[in-house]
């Protein structure tokens, strides 16, 4: 299934697309898509719907896939090209860094450049979402505990997150700088998100086209890896690090201006595409 939001920000109505590519509305049946909802019962009684049954919505605005996000994990240097690019060595276990659940918008929102900013970097990458709570499980059981899949891009400001001290928090974690969808692709859709093609253009250039099989550590390690640490929560987004081809990585470095467009998708996952606006 291909779970989404509709609607003016802080109003989206749940929904799905059907296999006409129609937007069905499914607030009779659930509050949103998050929580419970989107959990192994949760999913059942959607999947049991007959979608033509359901009203249709009108396109428009769509929200982020996922309501209710808890945490927003990112993973960093996960992609070995991405690493060599960088100049970066394989770390020895993940990376981990939060990205504020306020970044969080729609996948066709305006990405905003804040105050200061010289380096506003793009990154895109595979996002995970949880459906049960998830805590010290084995790798072997670890996607029995994911919703499913998503496109995210994990904008990044990199003077804020390399240049100005302390942790890379500050430099991913502005507003906007975390759309997610358009869809909730429940994880039967994808058997293999190892193997996924990856792509992302500005103003209509290729600069990333990557997969997800040169992921240093797979969906499967990093539920587990991370469940060690802190319980995972139904709607909780894991973004598992991105391809090369990122500004940053460029010679010379490359980085967004306002009326940029950004466009990027993943394999099965949709697309997504923001416009820069510059922070007032």
């Amino acid at each position: 299934m291909k779970l989404m939001r509709v609607g003016e920000a802080g109003s989206e109505k749940p929904a799905l697309l059907d296999a006409d590519g129609k937007i069905r509305d499914l607030s009779g049946h659930v509050a949103d898509i998050g929580g419970e909802a989107i959990g192994p019962a949760g999913l059942a009684k959607i999947a049991a719907i007959d979608p033509k049954g359901l009203p249709e919505i009108a396109p428009g605005r769509i929200g982020a896939c996922v309501a209710g996000t808890g945490k927003f994990i990112c993973i960093g240097l996960n992609y070995s090209d991405h690493a060599a690019e960088t100049g970066a060595t394989v770390p020895p276990e993940p990376i981990i860094f939060m990205k504020a659940t306020s970044a969080i918008v729609g996948p066709n929102d305006n990405v905003v450049i804040p105050r200061g900013s010289e380096k506003t970097d793009w990154e895109v990458e595979l996002g995970v979402v949880i459906g049960k709570t998830a805590k010290y499980v084995t790798e072997a059981e670890a996607l029995d505990y994911v919703a499913g899949y998503c496109v995210s891009n994990d904008v990044s400001e990199r003077a804020f997150q390399t240049e100005r001290s302390g942790q890379w928090t500050k430099g991913k974690s502005c507003d906007t700088f975390g759309p997610i969808g358009p869809w909730l692709v429940t994880k039967d859709e994808i058997p293999q998100p190892q193997n996924l093609g990856m792509w992302l253009t500005v103003n209509g250039q290729k600069m990333q086209n990557g997969s997800s099989k040169t992921m240093v550590y797979g969906v499967a390690f990093l539920v587990s890896y991370l469940s060690q640490f802190m319980s995972l929560h139904p709607g909780d987004v894991i973004s598992t690090g991105t391809p090369p081809g990122v500004g940053m990585g460029l010679k010379p470095p490359r980085y967004l201006k306002a009326g940029d467009v950004v466009e990027l998708g993943i394999e099965g996952l949709g697309t997504q595409k923001q416009t820069l606006v510059a922070d007032r």
